[in-house]
């Protein structure tokens, strides 16, 4: 039966970029790569019950057969092929023309400029979808190109024993867990751009005195491992791999790079959720964009991804952001990063860290907002209520909505670039600090303590909020623009830095 009367689907609506320069129409015969989400099978998984195999979540909650055979008949319908479906993610990929995907989904494709440089295809309105698919399609992604996220990294100065920490010398001012190494985990990281040398980690981890650790590049969606381009996003892969490699030095590392789009950055969250050659234990995301500056449907296909991957047993480390309460929000609001805030991950804030000796000497909240060197992210979100588990924390209501939202962050780090971590980054060492440092730091963390019990730690929030200020650092001395420190969880820096030995026996 033909697919004849559309409907809006929710959440598709886009408008313009601020500032961006309208070019034109796309070419009719653009190639566009499409991404449709559908529902699940079944009810939602339950993160907080056993955590399910990568094959048993698919066939409890994947799509179910006829959805996907839905939108192939819509797609060939349309003019458009299937590239690929994929029933436990609940994903399909459609490729053709600009001008045959535009008629399919009821849209112009426009091609956009940015002030600095940079070319997109973009969309005004929403994307329209048969009044048969209503609810079946949750979110049709990647008509729309434009970048969605930057990397939560904060440069230092240069190099030197007075300038910065070792990722090994913050692990022991934390007491990380000794006698473990990671063995027999692996960190997935997932990245929107830049990319390693195999030369500096050789370099950066012989200086340590550590063996390299195993590290893979992982294409999505055509994307690679790719130095040399954009510096902050080289940084960023840098001390992904440098932090979270120096602290569980056994574990592998599987580097997911895709476009930064909300398609790709949606893709590669599924492909490390649902990846069964390298069956990441651990999930590292150090990108983010305010929560509001996200369509409805990708932040829904996101989190949705996002659950998927903790009820899998993934633990989701994710960076806070770096400007403070506003996140660099382009009104200036309060705001929260996303994903950060999704309620499936482990949002991670930032600190400044100093030592005397071997022993943390003072840490206050990271504040450098009167010099322009950021501020750790932190606040309630406008649009996740808050889950369960943190009721009991003392969120306050969102400021300007009064809306009951998940607080961020859930924990923290060093992050301040003045007490940053020393990396290599193409062939120059450096400091670079951001809460991007302490994503990676707690999924190390993570690794060490997964091998120490035997057991993936998984959607691990719920624990650390019972267990509370026995098992962290509570930072109680700053403020991020807006929220300040005080005992217990904050929106600066959540429950707290981590106090690893605690948290082990704790969890123990």
């Amino acid at each position: 039966m033909p697919y004849q009367t559309r409907i809006a689907l929710p959440g598709s609506e886009r408008r313009p970029v601020p500032n961006a320069k309208e070019l034109g129409p796309v070419s009719l015969d653009e190639p566009v790569r499409a991404t449709v989400v559908l529902r699940r099978r079944g009810a939602d998984p339950d993160v907080l019950g056993e955590q399910h195999s990568r094959e048993e979540f698919g066939i409890l909650h994947g799509a179910g057969p006829n959805d996907l055979d839905a939108v192939e008949q819509f797609a060939h319908e349309h003019g458009l092929t299937v590239e690929s479906r994929h029933a436990p993610s609940r994903s399909v990929v459609l490729t053709g023309t600009a001008e045959d995907v535009g008629q399919a989904f009821g849209t112009s494709l426009t091609s956009y400029e940015l002030p600095a440089g940079g070319r997109f295809r973009g969309r005004t309105g929403p994307v329209m979808i048969p009044s048969q698919l209503k609810d079946v399609v949750i979110a049709v992604l990647g008509l729309d190109n434009r970048p969605v996220a930057k990397p939560h990294v904060r440069r230092g100065q240069q190099a030197s024993k007075e300038d910065g920490f070792t990722p090994t010398e913050v692990a022991k001012l934390y007491s990380f867990p000794a006698g473990v190494q990671g063995t027999g985990q692996t960190i997935a990281i997932l990245e929107l751009g830049g990319g390693y040398r195999t030369t500096d980690l050789a370099t950066y981890f012989g200086k340590l005195g550590i063996a390299p650790p195993s590290v893979t590049a992982v294409s999505v969606g055509g994307a690679k491992n790719a130095p040399g381009i954009d510096e902050d996003a080289d940084g960023e892969v840098a001390l992904d791999i440098e932090v979270s490699g120096a602290v569980a030095p056994g574990a592998k590392i599987a580097v997911y790079f895709t476009e930064n789009t909300d398609q790709g950055f949606h893709a590669a969250i599924v492909a490390a959720g649902h990846d069964t050659v390298r069956k990441p234990s651990i999930l590292s995301i150090s990108w983010g964009g305010p929560e509001d500056t996200w369509t409805g449907q990708a932040r829904t296909a996101m989190n949705a991804a996002l659950q998927d991957a903790a009820a899998m047993g993934v633990t989701v480390t994710v960076a806070a952001g770096d400007d403070g309460a506003t996140d660099a929000s382009p009104d200036n609001s309060l705001q929260v990063d996303f994903p950060a805030a999704s309620p499936y991950v482990l949002s991670c804030g930032g600190t400044k860290l100093e030592r005397a000796g071997t022993s943390i000497s003072d840490e206050e909240v990271w504040n450098e907002l009167a010099s322009d060197s950021g501020a750790t992210g932190g606040g309630v979100s406008r649009l996740f209520p808050i889950p369960a588990w943190q009721k009991a924390s003392g969120v306050p209501p969102q400021p300007n909505t009064h809306f009951a939202g998940r607080g961020v962050p859930d924990v923290a780090g060093d992050a301040d670039p003045l007490t940053g971590y020393v990396t290599r980054v193409d062939g120059q060492d450096g400091v670079i600090g951001g809460t991007s440092a302490v994503a990676p730091l707690w999924a190390g963390l993570v690794a060490l303590l997964n091998q120490q019990l035997g057991r993936r730690l998984g959607f691990v929030n719920p624990l650390l909020y019972q267990k509370g200020a026995s098992a962290f650092h509570d930072i109680v001395k700053g403020n991020n623009g807006h929220y300040d420190a005080e005992k217990g969880w904050d929106a600066c820096t959540g429950l707290g830095s981590p106090n690893g030995a605690a948290l082990s026996k704790a969890l123990t």
